[in-house]
């Protein structure tokens, strides 16, 4: 039956879906791929803990949708992915071995539980994934990647950064969408970022960013990069939009998650009529809402948008003086104060709305819930893809 058979699917799909699969199964996956063509090994990066987990979850997701006998998503999931891996040097050649090893890997691994079904249904499963990731990729006739190099570093806080790079060549891309990118200081380490300004025809691109504790790219980003970097950006991703068509918008952005918001926002002001837009832009202390002085140039000059400041503390810490002021004129709604969810909704449900929602995954969330209850429906609501 193959992939008709949702038993035998699933009996596959569980070899990728346990808690501690990243560092059982797949570990000892990859291990294997790398001693068949240990060339493969220099294509990520030192550390494979996030690579393996990505891989656990998108090979689990797969199968999950699979099982439920629905291809479209999956393939064109897989296609995205196969047209992106071309930025790591992928080939056909990695592609074949990898369908081998992942053959043999999930026979060893299943042991007893590889039936003629199972081994008919991974037959045809892994020659879908490795087919529509190999093929998308030989015939994508784009770049595999722009490089540029950086223009501009501004260290606009404490552990964030604005980022201008001029590329070599353009980028094309959707207001909205991500990228990922690779900086020399963590070379095969990638990381998302999205622009924080619409695409240029002349290359420049800019990107908002904020030290993740822990986080090796983001921190070398906000504390390493100088002007003369070159970094490498993979194709664009992600779907986050305004239908102008479809009614007035909510945008909420807590700290850099302000970058696609941003580049919306920019893009509609080529428009002479919009919906009204509002945007909540929230941060810890005042002195981190970054970019109120170009939410204010915008708004003087765009009546349709309005911006309210939003900090959870009411004052700045000391070190505030050692970075720019980014107090705006008099013209911006009132800061306010308090956790962003909860000042998003003290003004109501918003349900009338487009919402859009960018920021970390746990303010992501939180606000996400707080407007569910307060009655916004859950198909006005988006954000990008959140990790678990």
């Amino acid at each position: 039956m193959g992939l008709d058979d949702r038993d035998a699917l699933q009996v596959l799909r569980a070899a990728f879906a346990a808690p501690d699969r990243a560092d059982g199964f797949i570990a000892r996956l990859f291990a294997r791929w790398f001693g068949t063509n240990p060339s493969t090994r220099d294509l990520f990066p030192a550390d494979l803990s996030g690579i393996r987990a990505a891989f656990a979850q998108a090979m689990s997701w797969v199968y999950g949708e699979l099982v439920a006998q629905r291809a479209q998503e999956p393939v064109s999931f897989l296609a995205q992915l196969g047209r992106d891996h071309r930025k790591y040097g992928v080939t056909q050649q990695h592609y074949d071995t990898m369908g081998r090893v992942l053959d043999a890997a999930l026979r060893d691994e299943l042991a007893d539980a590889w039936t003629p079904a199972v081994d008919d249904a991974a037959r045809q499963s892994l020659n879908l994934i490795i087919g529509v990731m190999g093929g998308a990729a030989d015939a994508e006739d784009g770049p595999a990647w722009w490089d540029g190099t950086v223009v501009e570093h501004l260290r606009v806080s404490r552990d964030l950064a604005v980022v201008r790079i001029q590329l070599d060549h353009p980028l094309p891309y959707y207001p909205g969408q991500y990228v990922k990118v690779e900086v020399p200081q963590c070379p095969r380490s990638w990381r998302y970022l999205s622009p924080a300004m619409p695409t240029d025809q002349t290359g420049a691109i800019e990107f908002h960013v904020r030290g993740v504790p822990g986080g090796l790219v983001s921190t070398a980003i906000v504390n390493e990069t100088r002007p003369g970097d070159r970094w490498r950006l993979s194709s664009p991703h992600g779907g986050l939009h305004v239908d102008r068509d479809a009614g007035d918008v909510l945008m909420v952005a807590g700290s850099t998650g302000l970058a696609p918001l941003r580049a919306i926002i920019m893009d509609l002001t080529r428009w002479a009529e919009n919906p009204r837009v509002h945007l909540f832009f929230g941060g810890r202390y005042p002195c981190e809402l970054y970019d109120l002085p170009t939410l204010w140039q915008i708004a003087a000059h765009n009546p349709w948008l309005s911006v309210t400041p939003v900090s959870e503390y009411p004052r700045d810490p000391h070190w505030a003086a050692d970075y720019p002021d980014v107090t705006p004129p008099r013209g911006l709604h009132v800061r306010q104060t308090g956790h962003l969810p909860d000042v998003v909704t003290r003004y109501g449900s918003w349900s009338d709305r487009q919402i859009l929602i960018c920021g970390g995954p746990q303010m992501t969330r939180a606000t996400e819930a707080a407007l569910l209850a307060k009655g916004a429906p859950a198909q006005r609501i988006q954000h990008d893809p959140l990790s678990e």
